[in-house]
């Protein structure tokens, strides 16, 4: 992948906890980017961060369009996809976190924007950008797994940055669920049926039946007190042995400076990335499956 030519001019939407420790600091670092505006339904907060990050706070929605050729959004899902549409009519790349909207309606209008309007999409599904997965994942093109296991457990729900009103209502399946259901899927093949027990808000368990006749099982939670961060991994199991990746292992500050030059790469050659809003909408049906 070459060095593009000037850095992508890209508008922030959103002043919260994640904004301030990953999509601000990762866009304004560049090379391949520049942070031209942050706007924030709380003006206050738009403002700190913008100072902070050595860039001025846009003083509404459209005029942080009228200033940059690509949007990164780090707002809730429901409010990304209203979003998400203006921006794509307005004709600017969209870098959007996942899940893309809380419903299949909504995620399918932000990728029908997308395409008629032909911007370039791409996900944060930050551990996808990880050389560790990568290299995981390409062991698993070659691995004959019968079964996995996967989990993603915090306290994060309980209290701090990430206790937040969508978060609450909807739970781990919304939140931590696109990042194993992508896992899973991009290890064994696609998911054909899910099985549900448990719930979003406590703890759920996820049966996927993958088209190969592999069998996967996802543990999620927000609501485990007394760990000090996460525990997520995905272990494949074969008759010929395990392979397995530990996310508590890795740094996952790595991930930044790989989704950032792959998104402004995106951007410049007009070349369609593989964790696209195609990609958002396929997670999103997912979801749905495993809501019911």
């Amino acid at each position: 992948m070459s060095a593009v030519s000037e850095p992508v001019r890209v508008g922030l939407v959103g002043a919260g906890h994640w904004a301030e420790v990953m999509h601000g600091p990762t866009l304004a670092a560049g090379p391949e980017t520049s942070l031209v505006g942050v706007w924030a339904r709380r003006a206050d907060a738009a403002g700190r961060l913008a100072t902070r990050l050595g860039t001025t706070q846009a003083p509404s929605f459209d005029a942080l369009l009228d200033r940059c050729e690509a949007v990164a959004f780090a707002v809730p899902p429901d409010i990304q996809a209203d979003l998400a549409v203006r921006a794509a009519r307005a004709g600017k790349a969209l870098l959007l976190e996942k899940p893309v909207a809380l419903t299949v309606v909504d995620a399918e209008r932000v990728t029908k924007a997308a395409h008629d309007h032909g911007v370039v999409t791409q996900l944060v599904l930050t551990k996808r950008y990880h050389p560790a997965t990568r290299a995981f994942l390409a062991a698993a093109a070659e691995f004959p797994a019968i079964g996995a296991r996967a989990r993603y457990l915090h306290g994060g729900f309980l209290d701090g940055p990430f206790a937040t009103g969508w978060r609450l209502e909807h739970g781990a399946l919304h939140d931590l669920g696109p990042h194993l259901l992508d896992l899973v899927e991009a290890a064994l093949g696609p998911i054909e049926a899910i099985g549900r027990r448990g719930e979003p808000t406590g703890w759920l368990e996820l049966t996927c039946t993958h088209r190969t006749g592999a069998i996967s099982q996802l543990s999620l939670s927000g609501a485990v007190g007394g760990l000090s961060g996460s525990r997520a991994g995905l272990e494949l199991y074969g008759r010929t042995g395990v392979l397995e990746i530990d996310f508590a292992t890795i740094d996952h500050a790595e991930c930044w400076p790989v989704l950032r030059a792959e998104f402004a790469h995106a951007v410049r050659t007009g070349t369609p990335h593989p964790l696209d809003v195609d990609h958002g909408l396929r997670l999103q049906h997912l979801l749905a499956s495993a809501s019911c």
